[in-house]
């Protein structure tokens, strides 16, 4: 399955390890400075060529995507919808490195992986590496070029032990040495310490992921990953076409936001219930896919989507000359709380007492207390930018011939993926429901 990607996003995926037992956290102090964290670095270096076949490849990207519309509607979220499914999977991979056991099997039915941990967090890798070879010589929405940033960290307790193996496989794969903080003694220090980390490694989108009371003297584990991405459209809205239009609500209420207004061939597809197209990025690797329902049908549509109708979607889509008009937009969704969704989708286990993550430290005392998600997207004339955040919190247990234009006006609720083309990777995927919150 193919996919497209807003011009500029960041991901941060968190993991934090604390205890279960029952202890009350201090009041952090008001004004506590940042910790200088010691990065031991793990004996193996990342593998910049690892060994993942291109069958490897597909089923992590499969079972990402199909995982991605298995969450869509688990989030309960009014109006406006923005998250990573990327992120999500991407830092629950690192959890599962550590997972064993049936707690290791509902993780990977749950989360759509098939393939065994050896050859998982290979292919994480190898498409890791693929994404972060996209854009070279593109432009960038602003005027800095094309970035497509992933970077992995670990922040572990000092003095607490940590399996070789696993740091070892986190290293290997993903890049992550561990960083040593003091979360018994000096939680908030290190809460800020990390969000610091988080907000340089996303150019300041995303701040404060990690808020207080989250971290606690129970920690022992958080673990980082932050992607940036920022590019042009290949196609730009030429501004002074911009113009105010009504966009029509779902509850049949409007609202008067900026309309962005081009001509351009686009690939494009429709259908009884919908009219979708595809934009580019400057570069042709990766692309936004609008997908509009037919006026009246957003809720049926929305609720038959799954990874085999957008396939289906993109499959269909030929070059077509568009007449097109979509809203410009911008909003930040809430930090949402994805224990329940994920609990929903089968992934129990983790988030008891019963769970083993053995494999981070060679002991059944660890569970996941919460996983904790937030985004940003914004779409002008130039492009897009895009933010994610997860936070996995884990506590100790113990053209030739002329064509007929399409006229294609994005006016009311819609939904939008953001993908590489090439390996079809689902990085986000959301709806507007109002472009003027």
């Amino acid at each position: 399955m193919k996919y497209s990607l807003l011009n500029s996003v960041i991901l941060v995926a968190v993991l934090l390890v604390g205890s279960s037992a029952c202890l009350v956290s201090p009041t952090p102090p008001q004004a506590a400075p940042p910790q200088v964290s010691q990065e031991l670095k793990s004996d193996k270096q990342r593998m910049t060529s690892p060994v993942a076949s291109q069958a490897d490849l597909i089923a992590l990207v499969e079972g990402n995507n199909a995982f991605a519309f298995d969450a869509y509607p688990q989030i309960k979220e009014d109006g406006n919808l923005f998250f990573s499914p990327y992120s999500i999977s991407l830092a629950l991979a690192m959890t599962y490195a550590g997972a064993r056991g049936n707690t290791a099997q509902q993780m990977a039915d749950t989360l759509h992986y098939t393939l065994p941990q050896e050859k998982l967090h290979a292919a994480f890798n190898s498409l890791d590496l693929e994404l972060n070879q996209r854009g070279q010589g593109a432009k960038g929405k602003d005027d800095k070029g094309f970035r497509l940033n992933i970077v992995n960290a670990i922040w572990g307790q000092k003095d607490y032990t940590f399996l070789q193996e696993f740091l070892d496989t986190l290293a290997e794969n993903y890049g992550a040495g561990l960083r040593l903080l003091d979360f018994i003694s000096a939680p908030e220090p290190s809460r800020i310490t990390i969000n610091d980390w988080v907000s340089d490694q996303t150019e300041g989108r995303i701040k404060d992921l990690i808020p207080q009371g989250a971290i606690d003297p129970l920690t022992r584990l958080v673990l980082t990953n932050a992607i940036y991405f920022n590019a042009a459209w290949q196609n730009a809205f030429e501004k002074n076409a911009t113009a105010d239009g009504i966009f029509h609500l779902l509850a049949g209420d409007e609202v008067t936001v900026p309309m962005m207004h081009q001509t351009e061939s686009f690939k494009y597809a429709e259908g009884n219930d919908y009219q979708a197209v595809e934009l580019p990025y400057d570069g042709r690797e990766l692309s936004m896919l609008v997908m509009l329902p037919q006026s009246g049908q957003f809720t049926a549509f929305e609720q038959s989507l799954d990874v085999r109708k957008v396939d289906a979607i993109i499959d269909s889509l030929a070059p077509k000359k568009v007449a097109l008009t979509m809203p410009k937009f911008e909003f930040t969704t809430s930090s949402i709380s994805l224990t329940k969704a994920l609990s929903d989708m089968g992934m129990l286990v983790a988030f008891t007492e019963d769970a083993d993550f053995s494999g981070m430290d060679g002991k059944r005392d660890l569970h996941i207390s919460d996983v904790i998600h937030k985004a940003f997207v914004s779409v002008d004339e130039s492009g897009t930018e895009a933010a994610a955040a997860t936070a996995v919190i884990m506590t100790l247990t113990s053209a030739p011939m002329p064509e007929e234009i399409i006229n294609m006006t994005i006016d009311r609720p819609f939904i939008f993926l953001i993908r590489d083309i090439q390996t079809g990777t689902i990085l986000f995927l959301g709806r507007v429901m109002n472009p003027g919150m």
